[in-house]
Order: C-alpha cells, then sequence, then structure tokens
C-alpha cells in the first residue's frame, strides 16, 4: 500500500499552535473570522490562508504573510511540538513491512522538515511534500492526482491520512481511500468525519 500522510494535527500535535497563531495574525490585522475559522484554514496551509485573508482585506501580500506565518510558528514546530501517539510505532511497523510513506501538507518546508527531523520521522518516508511542491492547496482534488502520478502509482492505489474533514473529503472525491482521525481541533467533527472518510480512527494504533 502506498500511505500519503498529513502533517499537522495528524503526525504531529500541533494544530493548537497553527490555529491559534492564525487567530492571532487575523485578529492583528482586524480580519473577520468566522465560527468555523479553524476548520476553513487547516486544509489551507500558509499560503491558501494567505489567500484567504486577503480575499478578506488583509493588506499583507502572500509573501508577507507566509514570512510572518514562519517567524510566529517555527520556534514551536522546531523545538517541542511532539509526535502524537503511536505514530513512530506505526510508520516503523508500515515501513518493515515494505509500505510505501509520504508526507503531503499545508506546512511549509521552514517548519515541516526540522520538525519530522527533531521528532525522528523524517528518514521513514520516501516523499516528504508541502502544498507549495504542487502550487495548490489540498482543498484541490488535482493535488492527490499529481500526488499518485509522482508516486507511478494510480490515484485509488494511495490511502491518504488526515484530521481535517475537508482534506479527507477532498481526498475520497479525487479517488483515493480516504482515513480520517482524530484530533482535538476536530473533536467536534466526529460523526461528520466517520460519515466523510472511507475509514475512520481515533489515533494511529488501529492503522
Amino acid at each position: 500500500m502506498t500511505y500519503i500522510f498529513d502533517f499537522d494535527g495528524t503526525l504531529v500535535d500541533s494544530m493548537p499552535v497553527f490555529s491559534a497563531m492564525m487567530v492571532e495574525i487575523f485578529q492583528e490585522y482586524n480580519l473577520p473570522m468566522r465560527d468555523d475559522f479553524v476548520k476553513i484554514i487547516t486544509p489551507l496551509g500558509y499560503i491558501g490562508t494567505a489567500k484567504y485573508a486577503i480575499d478578506l482585506g488583509s493588506p499583507l501580500s502572500v509573501e508577507e504573510f507566509c514570512a510572518l506565518a514562519t517567524k510566529k510558528m517555527e520556534g514551536q514546530y522546531h523545538n517541542t511540538i511532539p509526535a502524537k501517539a503511536f505514530v513512530k510505532e506505526k510508520l516503523l511497523q508500515l515501513k518493515e513491512k515494505g509500505h510505501s510513506l509520504n508526507v503531503l501538507t499545508a506546512s511549509p518546508h521552514a517548519v515541516l522538515d526540522k520538525c519530522l527531523e527533531r521528532v525522528g520521522l523524517y528518514d521513514l518516508f520516501d516523499n516528504v511534500w508541502s502544498c507549495d511542491d504542487f502550487a495548490t492547496t489540498k482543498a484541490d482534488p488535482q493535488i492527490y492526482v499529481r500526488a499518485a502520478a509522482r508516486l507511478g502509482k494510480r490515484v485509488e492505489e494511495c490511502m491518504f491520512v488526515d484530521d481535517n474533514i475537508g482534506a479527507v473529503s477532498t481526498a475520497k472525491q479525487a479517488g483515493m481511500i480516504s482515513v480520517g482521525i482524530y484530533d482535538d481541533s476536530s473533536k467536534d467533527m466526529v460523526e461528520e468525519m466517520n460519515a466523510a472518510a472511507d475509514i475512520y480512527i481515533y489515533d494511529f494504533s488501529e492503522l
């Protein structure tokens, strides 16, 4: 099996940091935030959230927004954010069985790579991709098709694991086997995630 994993909220426990920093930026620039703000921005990552902010009146360019977000968050990604429970053990088991392990995430390489290296996961993956590498977001079905193509696989041969209902739904729409995984940031969406995903799990021990 070819596995493709999200990073934030799936491999590492970073969603509180990501969400808090994005809220802080939006508040600094007096940008409106809907009740489902976190749900909206989670699959967008830095670039997608920057464009969303611009649509809402942000004076920052995409590059300026991403630089600010990276500066605010990189310290915790580089130094404190932990891997989620059972992640390393399960990835090692899958690797030993010959499965292909890959990452596709909205986070930029500036925080993604160093965090994975620090928690001892980076070398377990065949590919570590940011959405930046595809110049689109996980809200675009084509990103999953293109990721599968880079792996030399049909999209139906890949299993995508994410904690965000938007990304899980879009991956399924694109044709991937979609696995929703619980995160505290989506604890109010368990029923919806169960309905949207092909498989729903509460932690990596169930994968």
